[in-house]
């Protein structure tokens, strides 16, 4: 058993006799009250989505899992196929279990995969992205009067951010993937 604060996203909970992958995990801290943690989980067998709210004070039975390190290879159109680094066998996660990370994917990309039972059941992401601009908006002068002036910006994937506009295709990028947000040039 264990604190509702050791809840995060990935992490695998046994909630009346059934086990849930943890999608979203957010800890709140009101001005008052007992703090609370709300979180979104799948079921591993139904693959049904419940929203749960928890109070700190509560126990849950996080369920023992193995994390591995395996590379993103590609995506047929129906699954999304990752090789493990160690033993080169490929598993594949649905859509449903890759979620709102698929956009982040990216050929090559390493990713840490949770297993259960010798199943892949949830897949974390990095936190920080580096990606090269596919395309970017070219700056017009008299476009800086305001400040903090920002464009869309389409990375090697398909995926879309707002950056500076100073960027230009074919430099890195370094995108936040718990935000979504454009970081800073990757120089490396």
């Amino acid at each position: 058993m264990a604190s509702v604060t050791e809840v995060k996203k990935g992490s695998v909970v046994k909630r009346n006799g059934e086990l849930f992958v943890v999608t979203l995990s957010n800890h709140i801290s009101p001005g008052k009250g007992t703090p609370f943690t709300r979180c979104k989980m799948k079921s591993i067998t139904t693959g049904k989505v419940i929203e749960e709210t928890m109070k700190d004070n509560e126990v849950v039975d996080i369920v023992e899992v193995q994390y591995s390190t395996m590379q993103y290879l590609y995506n047929d159109g129906s699954f999304y196929t990752f090789m493990d680094n160690a033993s080169f066998e490929q598993v594949q996660l649905d859509a449903d279990t890759v979620g709102e990370d698929a956009k982040y994917l990216k050929d090559g990309l390493e990713v840490v995969m949770c297993m259960y039972n010798d199943q892949p059941v949830a897949l974390e992401v990095p936190r920080k992205i580096s990606y090269v601009v596919k395309d970017a908006p070219p700056a017009v002068k008299g476009d800086t009067a305001g400040g903090n002036v920002q464009k869309e910006i389409i990375m090697e994937n398909g995926l879309k951010a707002l950056a500076p506009i100073f960027i230009k295709p074919g430099e890195r990028v370094i995108i936040n993937t718990d935000t979504g947000l454009y970081v800073e040039r990757d120089n490396s």
